[in-house]
């Protein structure tokens, strides 16, 4: 009975230590495993050094780099020492080698990533060819599909920021959004097919769909609103607010539009500055405009350096037109006229003697205006060819230059009127002084005539009374 349990108690000595045995082979084998760090085929769950790969020939090439995940067929293949990858889908990061810190979720997702790192991309074939570019994000169906080494760029939509391959800085979210943009920089587009055609213009921002949609090398122009400014295409520095706005445009540049239609049809004018819905819709090459109100200038079309107020405005150039003045006159005491420069600053000709100094007596000054040479003339621009009545500057100038008004040229360009008519009243002031002294001499003639008058009157009577009576001549015989 002993023996047999001798026996037994050896058996169990010996399998004992066969089981150390193993132990200590499989744990040598871990160790041989974790300096390894890929073997073919990859085994089924995880690396050594946090990796973790599900699908066939995922992490494949691995050597290196930690912390990285890899699921779906050929994910990851290429890494080699690249860290903190995510890539879920076939393929996706299928190139990537060092790249570090990239995130793949979808079928061929940064595919040809090979050492850009902090990339997120989420959906087919997003950030697709993407090589060296760094922290991009893309999210949607294709978005910067042909991405190459273009860094900070966001696109959000399907086929957003496609053909980018340099341009870096930029955002777009929306189906298409600055979807032909390769090397443009800095540049933000919100909604469908907003900037679509933009390539290398930069600073550019777009919100609502097709704005901008035309826009290829403009640059720091805003478009906010469907359609504003969506012709546009090299044009710089322009701004548009609501639907529409700007919508013709082309070439113009530091363009301001604000309302639905506000410069609507404008294509190469410049320097413009309409507010309010249709406000210079029909100006297409006019230059230098402001315009403020529903509909303002709405009847200019190619004029330019005009303003308009509240009033539609006609096609003159150098004009200016404010609504709802025209009527009745004002009755307020206080109301004085507004008058302008040769600068074209607004002012009122103020009069108190808190403003003036040096003053004293026009005297002869004003016997100027006795050689002036008043006419009947049409202004050129005046199409009614409606009849005036005035002064010609250059006359005046040559007989009192300071009656004439000089532009900021130094070109005549008007007539001080209001001084012409303060002389004028200083001359009818000195012809109704003398019309005064003249009427004195007349009453004093007039006295003297009349008292004379009745002295000879005396005088006759005097003569009447020493008279002797007449003496009758009788005839008969």
């Amino acid at each position: 009975m002993e023996t047999p349990t001798l026996s037994t108690n050896c058996a169990h000595c010996s399998l004992s230590r066969f089981a150390l045995l193993f132990v200590s082979l499989v744990f040598a084998g871990f160790g041989l495993l974790s300096k390894a760090q890929a073997v073919s085929p990859p085994p089924d769950g995880g690396y050594p050094g946090g990796n973790t790969a599900e699908g066939n020939n995922a992490l494949l090439n691995l050597t290196g780099g930690t912390n990285n995940t890899a699921v779906g067929f050929n994910t990851l293949l290429s890494d080699t020492t690249g860290g903190g990858n995510t890539a879920v889908g076939a393929s996706a990061l299928f190139s990537n080698t060092t790249g570090s810190n990239n995130t793949a979720y979808g079928q061929g997702a940064l595919r040809n990533n090979l050492t850009g790192g902090s990339s997120a991309a989420t959906g087919f074939q997003a950030l697709y060819s993407n090589s060296t570019g760094n922290s991009n994000t893309a999210a949607g169906f294709q978005a910067l599909y042909r991405n190459t080494r273009g860094s900070a760029n966001t696109a959000n939509g399907f086929q957003a920021l496609y053909f980018n391959t340099l341009g870096g800085g930029n955002t777009a979210n929306g189906y298409g959004a600055l979807g032909l943009n390769t090397i443009g920089n800095l540049n933000t587009a919100n909604g469908v097919n907003a900037l679509f055609n933009n390539t290398t213009g930069h600073f550019n921002t777009a919100n609502g769909v097709d704005a901008l949609f035309r826009n290829t090398t403009g640059t720091s122009n805003t478009a906010t609103g469907e359609g504003a400014l969506s012709t546009n295409s090299a044009g710089d520095e322009n701004t548009a607010n609501g639907v529409n706005a700007l919508f013709s445009s082309i070439t113009g540049n530091s363009n301001t539009a604000n309302g639905t239609g506000a410069l609507f049809s404008n294509t190469t004018g410049s320097g413009n500055t309409a507010s309010g819905t249709g406000a210079f819709f029909k100006s297409t090459t006019g230059s230098n405009n402001t315009g403020l109100g529903f509909n303002a200038g709405v009847n200019i079309e190619t004029a330019n350096n005009v303003i308009c107020i509240g009033h539609p405005g006609r096609d003159v150039s150098n004009s200016c037109f404010i609504g709802h003045i025209r009527g009745v006159t004002t009755a307020n005491p206080d109301a004085i006229p507004v008058i302008i420069d040769s600068a074209g600053q607004l002012g009122t000709a103020s009069s108190s003697r808190r403003f003036k100094h040096k003053i004293k007596p026009m005297d002869d000054a004003s016997e100027a205006i006795l050689a002036l040479k008043p006419v009947t003339f049409h202004y050129k621009s005046d199409k009614t060819e409606t009849p005036q009545f005035g002064l010609i500057a250059e006359d005046v100038a040559d007989v009192n230059p300071d009656l004439v008004v000089r532009d900021e040229n130094g070109e005549l360009y008007s007539v001080r009127y209001e001084a012409v008519n303060a002389m004028l009243l200083n001359e009818f002031l000195k012809e109704h002084c003398t019309v005064e002294e003249l009427k004195k001499e007349v009453a004093a003639l007039t006295a003297t005539v009349k008292e004379q008058a009745e002295q000879v009157q005396k005088v006759s009577a005097q003569l009447d009374v020493g008279k002797p009576a007449p003496q009758m001549v009788s005839r008969s015989r």
